[in-house]
């Protein structure tokens, strides 16, 4: 429709309600509570792919695979599913809240396939220490999924900890998955895994409170251990958003970061430098473990599950997002009201608009979505960067809808309220209105954007009109509060 005269069409007794409005009789919007949505499942791959139970290993959280819900539906302790994560697995599990597979053994990465285990149907991939190295398709996939706003937990061990004789261990693989990669291999993380064999160590957690990994819903991490694992160097000219949270003793800064988080794109990274503080020192008979997950000198099993809360995005904590961990209050949108014109979003020709065909909820512009009668797409969206650290980030914006359909069971136009990745892949989508919401005033909606902290996204409203008989989407007073 760019450059033609638009040719609105509205129902008589809409006009006639907005003729009222304007008159006075009607001052107040209608205001609607939207409804609740169903609590967020997070789902969690847990790699078992690359040898993580080669020699003493047994990094799973259970035999039963990809499905640990076969062994035990409804686990309570660690023994109830076997494998040396199954404390993990379990803890996760009983919360209600969390999805968890396994990608077994003989299968490979992959994002965007229909596969069950791909990685597009999953919010969080975990490596336990892997010791193969991925193949340039599963590092693609790899990179791709995190920068289209996946988590990404990396576990290693020390140097040398080559437990199956391939001449790779997990320093070497991870570093590989990082420097040398089809999507971006100049540091896109902002660290790398030092070459070392740390016998042992009580690594400290830095002071910051707001920080969600180290301050969760899991509890407050104090203290991690070392029994032969190695640290991270990191380089935050490459990446601001890289932070240590544990250090090993005697180190700060760049330098000696044990455990760490950081982002790419629009997904969130985790590295842990030793496998033993999540070995849970159950697993299959003839395996050597050790007990660190309820070693009582560390605080390992609130890191881990604060840490896979952050990566699959769960608002819960004191915080969100990577950086800095603090928000300070804000709205964020800008040009909220339209009142600027065609400025700040991006939109199809003529839908900002003073038209007087369609009344304002206030001041004299706003977004008019299809009305045209015909087939017709019509979109408005902006890119928005939601501060690390905030825990809460509220959208709202006031709908009407008008039609000329008198059906009252199929919706013939619709309009998406969506999230994209900076890449332009859907991550969300809020809503989707039609003609069947047709009412005579403005509806206020809203919808929380919390998951989304420390990550630039593009909130897009799409309308798609039939061929027939027309109906309207009008939005104004956006808004975007962050605290």
């Amino acid at each position: 429709m760019l450059g033609l005269t638009r040719s609105r069409h509205r129902l008589t007794t809409v006009l006639a309600a907005f003729g009222l409005v304007a008159a006075g009789a009607a001052a107040q919007a209608t205001v609607a509570a939207t409804p609740a949505r169903a609590a967020t499942t997070h789902r969690v791959l847990f790699d078992n792919a690359h040898a993580e139970t080669a020699g003493n290993a047994d990094w799973i959280i259970s035999t039963s695979q990809p499905d640990p819900l076969s062994q035990d539906s409804s686990p309570s302790a660690e023994t109830d599913w076997t494998g040396a994560l199954s404390s993990w697995g379990v803890a996760l599990q009983k919360t209600g809240g969390y999805s968890l597979k396994t990608l077994p053994s003989g299968s490979s990465l992959s994002y965007g396939g229909s596969s069950g285990t791909d990685l597009s149907n999953f919010d969080t991939l975990v490596l336990p220490e892997p010791n193969t190295l991925f193949t340039t398709a599963e590092k693609t996939a790899i990179m791709n999924f995190v920068k289209n706003g996946g988590g990404l937990f990396m576990i290693s061990d020390h140097t040398g900890a080559d437990r199956n004789n391939d001449g790779e261990d997990a320093v070497e693989i991870l570093n590989d998955l990082m420097s040398n990669n089809s999507v971006d291999s100049t540091d896109p993380f902002g660290f790398s895994i030092d070459s070392l064999s740390i016998g042992s160590d009580h690594p400290s957690a830095i002071s910051d409170s707001g920080d969600p990994v180290l301050h969760g819903s899991f509890g407050t991490v104090t203290k991690s251990l070392i029994a032969s694992g190695t640290t991270a160097t990191l380089k935050p000219s490459d990446n601001p958003n890289v932070k240590g949270l544990l250090y090993r003793t005697g180190y700060s800064g760049n330098t000696g970061a044990f455990f760490l988080t950081s982002t790419f794109g629009n997904g969130r990274v985790a590295f842990w430098g030793d496998s033993s503080p999540i070995d849970d020192g159950t697993g299959q008979s003839g395996n050597t473990l050790y007990d660190g997950w309820n070693d009582s000198t560390a605080t390992n099993a609130a890191l881990a599950l604060n840490a896979t809360a952050w990566l699959a995005g769960d608002g819960t904590g004191t915080g969100g997002g990577g950086g800095s961990g603090t928000c300070a209050a804000a709205q964020l949108l800008g040009n909220s009201g339209f009142e600027s014109g065609a400025t700040t979003w991006s939109a199809t020709s003529g839908v900002i608009t003073d038209s007087t065909g369609e009344p304002a909820r206030s001041g004299s512009y706003y977004a008019w979505l299809d009305g045209y009668g015909s087939a017709t797409t019509d979109t408005l969206s902006q890119s928005v960067t939601v501060p690390a650290g905030c825990t809460t980030a509220a959208l709202s914006f006031y709908l009407h809808v008008d039609t000329a359909e008198t059906t009252t069971s199929t919706a013939y136009d619709t309009l998406k309220v969506q999230v994209l990745s900076s890449s332009g892949a859907v991550l969300d989508t809020l809503a989707t209105y039609s003609n069947l919401d047709a009412s005579g005033g403005y509806t206020k909606r809203a919808f929380s954007l919390a998951r989304y902290a420390g990550q630039t996204v593009t909130l897009k409203f799409t309308g798609t009109e039939g061929s027939k008989l027309q109906t309207s989407f009008v939005v104004d007073d956006t808004a975007l509060n962050v605290g």
